[in-house]
């Protein structure tokens, strides 16, 4: 599992994520969690665009990272069917294009499918007439959603979360679907825990944002919100399957995208004049 958290604010957004990628068995067990993991990426350098991902961590031999970096290549080349216009997008655009291209690489390297295969992929930032930042989503699994959806109605603001949300549920909306899930096994009709859901989330939930925040607080935010889960991972009697470094950019409509904490398995001290991409 992981965690991926957005901030969105009226100056940026925030994007933070933990470091672990879980290897299971056949079973479903996790037999293996490594904390290296890279789950944010520059999406198009000099751009204000940036993406996260959770879930399945590969499509075959390639990590998503990898393919992420793959597919700056073809943004830029105008014979590729994943090019955009660089001088004029929309983020719903990019999103569009970054889920034919994993859907592509995912048919091509599975043909005949591949059960529990399930990817999340979160493009966010600001298309060319943008004020605000925006954030658009697209999943890869059965089923997959044909078109991308926004994470971030337009007047929306504040964390959003995806993977292992356990912590945060419980923390930001007072309870977690773990709870909804009692309810119905306790023979409570499905339309009535969506009330009781609604009900629950007006009473509970916990505003720790103000959308006029200063991107710093909303730095903050995202780190204190991607920490707590993966401490409450960590201190569960379970696999920890959130940890390791916690990895933050913010994107803003001038600055672009910028990271904030990154991790290395190299220093520029030994790479002189090398791109930390």
């Amino acid at each position: 599992m992981t965690i991926v958290v957005s901030v969105k604010v009226t100056d940026g957004i925030v994007l933070a994520s933990d470091s672990a990628t879980t290897f299971v068995d056949q079973a479903g067990t996790p037999v293996m969690v490594y904390n290296n993991a890279n789950k944010v990426f520059n999406l198009v350098k000099g751009l204000p665009l940036g993406a996260m991902t959770y879930g399945s961590g590969s499509i075959g031999p390639s990590s998503i990272a990898t393919l992420s970096k793959d597919l700056r290549e073809h943004f830029s080349d105008d014979s590729s069917p994943y090019y955009f216009d660089q001088n004029n997008y929309t983020l719903e655009e990019v999103a569009a294009k970054c889920q034919r291209f994993f859907i592509d690489q995912f048919q091509a390297t599975y043909p005949s499918g591949l059960p529990n295969f399930s990817m999340g992929y979160r493009v966010c930032g600001y298309g060319t007439h943008d004020k605000v930042a925006q954030g658009w989503e697209f999943y890869i699994g059965d089923p997959s959603p044909l078109r991308p959806s926004p994470i971030y109605s337009p007047e929306g603001y504040g964390p959003r979360w995806a993977g292992d949300g356990e912590a945060l549920e419980r923390l930001v909306l007072g309870f977690s679907e773990t709870v909804m899930t009692a309810m119905v096994e306790q023979g409570l009709e499905p339309s009535a825990v969506d009330n009781v859901r609604q009900l629950l989330i007006q009473k509970t939930y916990r505003e720790l944002f103000l959308p006029a925040m200063p991107i710093q607080d909303a730095i903050e935010l995202a780190r204190y919100l991607a920490e707590t889960a993966a401490k409450f991972s960590h201190f569960s009697l379970l696999a920890t399957t959130i940890g390791g470094p916690i990895e933050l950019a913010t994107i803003t409509k001038h600055e672009g995208f910028k990271w904030v904490a990154r991790k290395h398995y190299y220093t520029s001290a030994l790479n002189p004049g090398q791109d930390h991409a």
